[in-house]
């Protein structure tokens, strides 16, 4: 796994290119899964993509420079919800907290499967990075419920619920989360396979991930990481 995964290399869409190539990458990955019909928007770059606090990120193959995967980062703080938040109530101890929601993770067909590995390894390093104590993520099916929960997330709903999320096309999605904080520790703890990936920084596949400041909420955000 270690001397595939250097054949990827994540950074942060920060270019008008950039983010165009992580809307081509959504709507061909969304597109092979739900048809064309249901991704017609995803051409386009959404008003989300460059709101402050948001980053898009852009999973590249090193040998073709091709996009092959990318991943939304939306940081939720008392000034803004996520938007999983129009949907249900968090309990307070994430409510509470910097938190932050994946979504658009989309990888293209026929993409090794590490992609979405690399994918989520930047969103947790981001993460760290930004003080973020609590990540949010849903999946619309069973094979993407277990690769999460594979991953340390834990059920936010009842075990084999599903609710419809309206920014997702209204399609039933599980709800999970994660602590960021103690993640390292709980794969420490049960030996997990994937301890070595998520910790290794030496391959520099990952953008230098600086702390990004929230506009206007800078002493909450310290309070928060305090």
């Amino acid at each position: 796994m270690s001397a595939l995964t250097h054949n990827f290399e994540v950074c942060i869409a920060s270019t008008e290119a950039e983010l165009q190539q992580a809307c081509i990458v959504r709507k061909v990955a969304y597109g092979h899964h739900l048809g064309d019909d249901a991704v017609a928007g995803f051409s386009s770059v959404e008003a989300l993509d460059r709101t402050p606090g948001t980053v898009v990120l852009l999973c590249r193959d090193k040998v073709t420079g091709e996009a092959v995967g990318t991943a939304r980062i939306n940081v939720g703080h008392d000034a803004h919800a996520l938007l999983i938040e129009r949907h249900v109530i968090l309990p307070r101890q994430i409510a509470s907290r910097l938190r932050a929601e994946v979504t658009r993770l989309a990888v293209l067909p026929g993409a090794n499967g590490l992609v979405k590995l690399c994918l989520m390894k930047a969103v947790y390093h981001y993460c760290l990075a930004n003080g973020i104590d609590w990540l949010v993520i849903a999946a619309r099916n069973d094979a993407l419920g277990r690769a999460y929960r594979g991953l340390g997330f834990k059920d936010f709903l009842a075990p084999g619920q599903m609710m419809p999320l309206a920014y997702a096309g209204n399609l039933p999605h599980y709800i999970f989360t994660m602590d960021v904080r103690g993640a390292e520790s709980s794969w420490r703890q049960s030996g997990h396979r994937l301890l070595g990936f998520m910790m290794d920084m030496s391959q520099r596949d990952l953008p230098d991930f600086q702390a990004r400041p929230l506009p206007d909420v800078a002493s909450h955000s310290q309070s928060l990481v305090a």
